[in-house]
């Protein structure tokens, strides 16, 4: 682990703990991984030697109730990046999100981000595929895909802030797995490079069409049906439960695109925010 990972809700325990005059406090220093046991004295929390929060800085991580601290060498740093537009990890019960420039990237309302992208790779991943995850994000479709018994897993990410992001992240760690290999770069790009009929299933997690309208493009589409081998799976997330379950012109494009491409059996699935299709 890089340090300890404190937010509002551990920092609020801490807090409790110590206005309540315990010498110990069970906290998940490691975003709700793991909880081990922690020294707490009258003037803060003790997570090791060199590593001691005061109750002004536990004070301070529980007012900024969207934002993840990691401490470690006598620092507390927030996880973000603002080098170009505005990167983070905000706290959930279970796996962090990503949250770029506002926008949370992962589906987390009655579940958590790392369950979600797991559902998403159930809907086209088997058991002994080799995998294309185009846009991984912070990785956890790829990892749920090889925890599925993926035989083999590229996973494509464009972003240089999101890819410093889950270096940091706890839940991402599996992404250095034998078996997956990370490729930085453009998903529309890069697909063109890959052999023809060479994967069993996609996972497709683009961001939003203003920000990347050639991802939802029929040439892109196409390129996806070219590498699948026949009977190969995809499962595309689209985004916007309402519009997926109501119907819109933006989702009707897409399934009349997947369908101009080749793809069979274009289905909505509206929990998970997408469509799934198939190769025949």
């Amino acid at each position: 682990m890089l340090g300890y990972y404190l937010h509002t809700i551990n920092a609020k325990k801490a807090l409790e703990a110590i206005a309540q005059g315990l010498s110990c406090v069970f906290l998940s220093t490691d975003l709700n991984i793991s909880e081990q046991e922690f020294s707490i004295s009258d003037q803060g929390l003790i997570l090791d030697q060199d590593n001691q929060l005061s109750i002004n800085e536990l004070k301070k991580i529980v007012k900024k109730t969207q934002r993840i601290y990691l401490c470690s060498d006598g620092d507390m740093v927030p996880l973000e990046d603002r080098s170009s537009g505005y990167y983070k990890l905000v706290p959930t019960a279970g796996a962090p999100l990503l949250e770029i420039s506002g926008v949370k990237m992962h589906i987390s309302k009655g579940t958590d981000p790392f369950t979600s992208a797991s559902e998403m790779a159930q809907q086209a991943v088997r058991k002994g595929d080799k995998v294309l995850d185009c846009c991984s994000g912070l990785g956890y479709a790829a990892i749920a895909a090889h925890r599925l018994g993926a035989r083999e897993v590229l996973s494509i990410e464009l972003s240089q802030e999101v890819i410093g992001l889950r270096a940091q992240n706890p839940w991402s760690s599996d992404l250095g797995n034998e078996g997956i290999e990370q490729r930085q770069g453009s998903s529309f790009e890069l697909i063109g490079t890959l052999p023809t009929i060479s994967f069993d299933s996609v996972i497709h997690d683009p961001p939003r069409f203003s920000l990347a309208g050639e991802l939802y493009s029929e040439e892109f589409y196409r390129e996806i049906f070219r590498v699948l081998r026949p009977g190969g799976r995809l499962f595309h997330y689209t985004g916007n439960p309402h519009v997926v379950k109501k119907g819109s012109s933006f989702v009707d494009g897409v399934i009349r695109r997947l369908k101009a491409a080749g793809f069979k059996n274009v289905v909505k699935v509206e929990h998970l925010m997408g469509v799934s299709a198939q190769k025949k």
